[in-house]
């Protein structure tokens, strides 16, 4: 077993890595421990440490060689955003978006000259047209490389697209033409999928009833509303609500009992057990198939194998052995899964139910066991909850306890007999299964949560050694001092900026702006970027443990500026909230030039809109804050145009020097004029845009009048989020330079500037 984990360790060890390593070192790396292994007579310990370092280098070189071949197939960046005329296979199940249809296609060939597609590619139709599953096309699409928003906390839409091999995404271009349907048994189990999922909505209707029924049959979790996964993810019942390990164990166990029951009147069968076995996996194997085979289900199947293949072989192996040996197999067959949080959530739970029950004489049954499972699974799932999605709701073990005998005993199996028979008999049981079942979510959700700010990796260690050690056997002694390992983590909070200093984080929100501004004891944020604000803006907030906001400022009413302002506020309370356009906002004041305060040490006005200010449209409407401490300061000033820059830079009892500047209107050149330039005269430049976004911000002469400033450019559509520490000094970090990854690309990050 310890080669497994040997093997495993290196394959994860590779996930997190910021640059690939070289063949010839792996290379060089394996031959010195084969060496070792073979020639040097070590004692049977250290001979098998030795072997154990031979399978992690192998494990890394193995992860690394298949990261290398998919870096290969990246798009090429002379053909962004161009014209690419291909023929392709419709893939999975599309997802009918609000702006439109989203789809993986498979490239079978490139007609444009000297193009080289990856082999999969996301696509994105705005025209809402039907792409059937397992269709063939020839069109036309512009495409981008894989990018996503990179900030420190949150879904991480990069990681994402690199797991599941999606190395480019485009947008279909109007012509099309439909080719011959694919005959492959992908294909004919996409077609499939499809035609039932139509099926249920023809039955149900379009709601949440046929989504969740669909999403618990075949697995089109795409049809679930978004609405429907916050009430999920706040009562912890994402898990449930996709074809998970749980209903394939509950398939598996339905098909050996319904075996064993009819092998019973078969005289003279020689190995029954084997039978029962193998009929048990087939029908895992068959739903995994129909569901789309996700890593959930592939590690349920791959245990259930290893079971049946020790009953064949008739060995046995011990459950935490044929854990590990899933685990392995699962990562050979896809080492980028271990960036997949589904991955770790599901083999960890697993492996929390066997620890909890090791070295037990009698092992529990009823009601003990229901809550032995429930009192491991959720001590379990802390440490990845808080490492992984900054929190946990308080009532998720009653409302797994709840829901989990009720979805997989009653609902899924209701669902999956209605869909395997040829009439529509039980569907609407099923919807009416469905609708008890959000009767009970919806009263759950209303529980209070705890957020968990991002905590250090030694501190999530001691808190993962922590959970191991409260749910081991009974025997095992001190239990209290295990948890008081987990306290630093529920209790962590990060250090703020010292007295008179001040820490400005510009997050990464694509083409908007949202800005964090925190002093020792006080927090302020200026506009919230578009979207829901649970995408980008709220994991930060809670990330960075912030629980309330003491004055909340929106530059103008834009969708990329206040778009996410009313969920903020309903999530996290503002003390105070200035506006541009106050009237668009319900409770807040007016932006006017005279405004300031003070909070520990660091001095906030508000510089415009000036007095009698006429504006034209939104953007002239936009606040400028100024935020200073007693030798650096930061000026944000939304979308103003060059004529409100021009109109403050004219007052001459305006204070408008600043090391740091926020550029005008995401870099648009009718912002960040020469005269405003002048006035301010910074030595760092922060532009935040939307990586490639269609307005082609920045400007190249925007970026031409920095660089004749002097300005140090720093860009979140290249450097992902971006901190700015402003106290004796002027520093700044870059996520993607200061967590770097093979993956992910490392941006260009300036060097530290002393004030001279």
């Amino acid at each position: 077993m310890a080669r497994w984990m040997a093997w495993v360790a290196g394959i994860i060890a590779c996930a997190f890595l910021p640059a690939l390593p070289g063949m010839g070192w792996l290379g060089m790396m394996i031959a010195i421990a084969a060496a070792l292994a073979w020639q040097v007579r070590l004692r049977p310990g250290a001979r098998e440490a030795v072997l154990c370092l031979l399978v992690f280098v192998l494990g890394l070189g193995y992860a690394a060689l298949r990261a290398q071949w998919r870096l290969e197939q990246a798009l090429p960046p002379a053909w962004w955003q161009k014209p690419v005329a291909l023929t392709a296979t419709v893939r999975g199940l599309s997802d009918q978006g609000e702006y439109g249809v989203r789809l993986v296609l498979e490239v079978e060939r490139t007609l444009t000259p000297g193009v080289v597609l990856p082999g999969r590619v996301q696509l994105h139709d705005y025209q809402k047209r039907d792409w059937p599953p397992g269709s063939r096309w020839q069109l036309s699409a512009r495409f981008k490389p894989r990018r996503g928003s990179a900030n420190a906390f949150g879904f991480d839409a990069e990681r994402w697209l690199w797991s599941e091999g999606l190395l480019a995404s485009g947008s279909a271009a109007k012509p099309r033409q439909r080719l011959p349907d694919r005959n492959d048994l992908m294909a004919w189990v996409d077609q499939w999928r499809g035609g039932q999922v139509a099926r249920i909505e023809r039955v149900l209707g379009s709601g949440r009833e046929s989504a969740l029924v669909a999403a618990l049959t075949v697995g089109a979790q795409q049809r679930i509303a978004r609405e429907d996964w916050r009430l999920f993810a706040a009562t912890g019942l994402t898990h449930i609500v996709s074809v998970s390990g749980l209903h394939i164990t509950m398939l598996a166990g339905l098909a050996a009992w319904a075996c064993a029951r009819l092998l019973r009147h078969v005289r003279g069968l020689r190995a029954p057990r084997v039978a029962t076995a193998m009929l048990a996996l087939s029908a895992a194997a068959l739903y995994s198939l129909l569901a789309g085979f996700t890593v959930p289900t592939q590690r349920t199947l791959f245990m259930l194998a290893v079971g049946s293949a020790c009953l064949l072989w008739r060995r046995q192996l011990s459950p935490f052995q044929a854990w590990w040996l899933a685990l392995a197999l699962v990562l050979f067959l896809d080492p980028f899964s271990a960036l997949t949080p589904g991955l770790w959530l599901s083999f960890g739970l697993v492996a929390a139910l066997m620890l909890s029950s090791l070295a037990r004489r009698r092992p529990a049954a009823g009601w003990r066991a229901a809550a032995a499972g429930q009192w491991a699974a959720g001590v379990a799932s802390l440490v990845p909850l808080a490492a992984l999605f900054g929190g946990f709701p308080l009532l998720s073990p009653l409302a797994n306890a709840l829901a989990i005998p009720y979805v997989s005993i009653l609902l899924t199996p209701v669902s999956l007999l209605a869909v395997a028979l040829p009439w529509d008999g039980l569907l609407p049981l099923a919807g009416w299964l469905v609708r008890g079942f959000y009767w009970m979510v919806e009263a759950c959700a209303r529980g209070p949560a705890w957020h968990v700010a991002g905590a250090p990796w030694a501190m999530l260690a001691l808190a993962a050694a922590g959970s191991v050690w409260l749910i081991a056997p009974r025997g095992v002694p001190g239990k209290p001092l295990a948890a008081m390992l987990l306290l630093p983590l529920l209790v962590y909070r990060p250090p703020g900026p010292e007295w008179g200093a001040m820490r400005a984080t510009v997050l990464d929100v694509g083409q908007g702006l949202s800005v964090l501004v925190q002093t020792a004891d006080h927090a302020l944020l200026f506009d919230t970027g578009a979207g829901e604000a649970g995408r980008v803006v709220l994991p930060q907030l809670r990330g960075l443990g912030i629980d309330k906001l003491d004055a909340l400022l929106l530059s103008h009413h834009d969708s990329d500026h206040d778009g996410a302002a009313a969920g903020v506020r309903a999530e996290l309370p503002a003390a105070r909230v200035l506006a541009g356009q106050p009237e668009t906002v319900a409770g807040a004041s007016a932006c006017m030039q005279g405004q300031g305060w003070a909070w520990d040490g660091v001095r906030f006005d508000v510089l415009g809109p000036p007095p009698g200010w006429r504006a034209d449209d939104d953007n002239a409407h936009s606040c400028v804050l100024r935020v200073a401490t007693a030798r650096q300061a930061l000026l944000v000033s939304g979308d103003a145009p060059a004529a409100l820059e021009e109109a403050l830079a004219a007052q001459d009892n305006l204070r408008l020097a600043s090391s740091a500047v926020i550029a005008g209107h995401h870099g648009s050149r009718t912002a960040t004029s020469e005269s405003w330039l002048q006035a301010v005269r910074p030595r760092v430049a922060v532009i935040s845009a939307g990586h490639l976004n269609r307005y082609r911000h920045p400007h190249p002469q925007v970026l031409e009048r920095l660089r004749q400033a002097g300005a140090t450019v720093l860009r979140t559509d290249l450097d992902g989020a971006l901190t700015l520490d402003m106290g004796r000094e002027l520093a700044w970090r870059c996520l993607r330079r200061e967590e770097a990854r093979y993956w992910r690309d490392a941006g260009a990050c300036g060097e530290t500037v002393t004030p001279g």
